[in-house]
């Protein structure tokens, strides 16, 4: 009975760190995959926005880094700072502002991020006049504290269509390209990434295997010592 309860705990040691193992080969290969993503997108022509996302439509998971151009006038006098943002290992503010698009002969707003400045750099206007941008499409953010004196927290679309009235894109771009060019210190943002990237799911769908057998090995070890304690514990004799 010891080499066998010997057995099982090996069984669950060695199951155990064959699944840290693929949870490591999980996050090398997802990695690696990431890598490629970005690559592609970088390098992919961008396309019209209209074509890949209306206004007050949902934002899938898919269109993450999707690169679009647009045409439209920014508006000045709705442009927000989003603060508690990081970038290159500094803190420092995302500067948000609204391009009025045509489409449909409607006008909507687009949430343009168009750089990052550290705290207490000088944020340049936006350029004047029509313009025309290309960058990467990212989701909304949830709502989070509220938008005061030109300040907001998250970049929620829910949340600027009560300052800037809309309809409203329910995602926004991350700025690449600007024609005319902006002018200042902001620095533009890396491609968006997608939530949960950087894991390879089939790498982590073997971890979690080798961990179920691992439990598996463990419950069976402990009933087998439960029983074992069981039927060598003493019984009442009942006098006749």
């Amino acid at each position: 009975m010891l080499g066998l309860l010997l057995v099982l705990l090996v069984a669950a040691a060695v199951c155990v760190r064959l699944g840290i193992w693929q949870l490591d080969r999980a996050q090398v290969h997802g990695a690696q995959a990431e890598e490629r993503r970005i690559a592609a997108l970088v390098a992919a022509e961008p396309v019209p926005l209209e074509q890949v996302l209306a206004p007050q439509t949902s934002f899938t998971g898919g269109l993450v880094g999707r690169k679009v151009e647009v045409t439209g006038t920014y508006d000045p006098a709705g442009q927000l700072l989003v603060t508690g943002r990081v970038h290159d290992g500094a803190a420092g503010s995302l500067v948000l502002t609204p391009l009025t698009v045509t489409v449909d002969g409607e006008q909507a707003v687009l949430p343009v991020v168009r750089g990052w400045v550290a705290e207490g750099g000088t944020v340049q206007a936006a350029p004047t006049g029509t313009v025309r941008l290309v960058g990467y499409l990212q989701a909304g953010e949830a709502p989070a504290g509220t938008i005061t004196d030109g300040h907001t927290e998250a970049i929620s679309p829910a949340q600027l269509l009560t300052t800037w009235s809309g309809p409203i894109w329910t995602g926004y771009l991350v700025l690449v390209e600007s024609s005319p060019a902006q002018t200042g210190e902001l620095a533009l943002l890396d491609v968006p990434s997608r939530a949960g990237a950087g894991l390879n799911l089939q790498n982590l769908a073997y971890a979690a295997q080798w961990w179920i057998f691992a439990g598996f090995a463990l419950v069976v070890w402990w009933r087998t010592v439960r029983d074992e304690a069981l039927d060598g514990s003493p019984h009442e004799v009942v006098a006749a």
